[in-house]
């Protein structure tokens, strides 16, 4: 069965990939900024299926694809943390994370292309986060990865010695959550094992 996949990011195409998902990514392109004034969860939620019906639209989608729409926010303080974008921001953010844990929440929207039957959640991850120096963030910002991931962190790339530690699903923190996804599926009655490409499922 093919998924459909409405975000550019790298590590949640790494992720499905590593677990034997081979999706096409569409990029949604919806505006982020768009959705304001919701508590954080909410918030992660309401975006992902903003940019799966986006692309579930999409004439060119195939009929008989799942299509996914993911997002992630930052908590900490009880408010909404995205994308910082500038150099300043993904600072400023740092020296209020360091030493200090936030949840990450990750909406996950997932449609059936052909009855247009939805199922929808958001998995939340704490995560703890190092006290950090301010050389070390310096030097962090300074590679770019903050500035174009929710949070300003990573788990998976450089960001990853940053992070003491997590309680709840890793796969959440990069951006999709296995386990939460696997339990959509079979919410619309389908089987994880048929998301599987042809060569994963030749090697299990």
């Amino acid at each position: 069965m093919p998924l459909v996949l409405a975000s550019a990011s790298p590590a949640r195409l790494a992720t499905l990939r590593a677990a034997g998902v081979d999706p096409t990514v569409v990029v949604s392109g919806v505006d982020e900024t768009q959705v304001a004034g919701l508590p954080p969860a909410e918030l992660a939620l309401q975006l992902a299926e903003l940019k799966c019906a986006a692309v579930a639209a999409r004439p060119d989608v195939p009929v008989d694809a799942l299509v996914l729409g993911c997002d992630s926010v930052l908590e900490l303080d009880g408010e909404a943390l995205g994308k910082p974008y500038e150099p300043d921001e993904a600072r400023a953010r740092w020296r209020t994370m360091r030493g200090r844990s936030g949840v990450l929440h990750t909406g996950h929207c997932l449609r059936e292309a052909s009855s247009g039957r939805v199922a929808a959640a958001t998995g939340s991850t704490v995560v703890r986060f190092a006290d950090v120096t301010d050389d070390e963030i310096d030097a962090y910002v300074a590679t770019g990865e903050p500035l174009q991931v929710a949070g300003a962190f990573t788990i998976d790339g450089l960001g990853a010695a940053f992070v003491t530690g997590i309680d709840g699903d890793h796969s959440n923190v990069v951006g999709v959550s296995l386990p939460l996804l696997r339990e959509l599926v079979q919410e619309l009655g389908h089987a994880w094992p048929d998301l599987w490409s042809g060569s994963a499922s030749a090697t299990r």
